[in-house]
């Protein structure tokens, strides 16, 4: 499975969380994500650091099975309508951008990056439960933005599929194509390509 490493990727010890922390596909349809487990990786976002303590983040959760879930995959992209439907839930983000009446709002610039730093959060807790998360852009967001009603002062970012690993037999016997992309080893640019010491392109020490 992708918690492999291509050869090379080695490098200073992180914690298992984060070290076991990968995007699959291969989703067990059979499971269903129970409401504590739901609440408590939101409680985890919900404790993510913001600037200004702002909190400019915002979440709409949809379960397999209920009528609002399967409106949104009509909306996915190609290549996630062939596996985010069988995640457990979806869990569609929002950060604002303007206040509710419109006016410009000064943490406008930062609040991306929040609600990045929350939804690390919460895929960082979903391990700590053996689930997995897999954030994903591809889907209509217009077409979600009035679906889930959302309010102009508030931009819709990502969904993040959550969900428990299907049996690796069972991928293979249902979708051979996405049990293959699940077995490539993950890679990550190496450390002395992103992270420099003093000036921008000075390796780290």
């Amino acid at each position: 499975m992708a918690l492999d490493r291509e050869p090379g990727q080695d490098g200073p010890p992180i914690h298992e969380l984060l070290a076991q922390r990968w995007s699959p596909r291969v989703y067990d349809p059979g499971h269903e994500l129970t409401d504590e487990d739901l609440r408590t990786v939101l409680e985890a976002a919900r404790w993510a650091p913001s600037f200004g303590n702002v909190q400019p983040w915002a979440f709409v959760a949809l379960r397999r099975g209920d009528a609002q879930h399967a409106a949104f995959t009509e909306l996915l992209s190609r290549g996630n309508a062939s596996w985010v439907p069988r995640a457990s839930a979806v869990v569609v983000t929002a950060h604002r951008v303007t206040e509710d009446d419109g006016a410009t709002v000064d943490y406008a610039a930062y609040a991306a990056h929040d609600l990045g730093q929350a939804t690390a959060h919460l895929s960082v807790q979903a391990t700590a439960l053996d689930l997995h998360v897999h954030p994903f852009a591809g889907f209509d967001h217009a077409g979600a933005a009035a679906l889930l009603e959302v309010p102009a002062a508030w931009e819709l970012t990502i969904g993040v599929a959550i969900g428990r690993l299907a049996p690796p037999e069972s991928v293979e016997a249902s979708d051979p194509r996405l049990a293959e992309r699940d077995r490539r080893p993950r890679a990550r640019n190496p450390l002395a390509e992103i992270a420099f010491a003093d000036r921008f392109g000075t390796p780290l020490r």
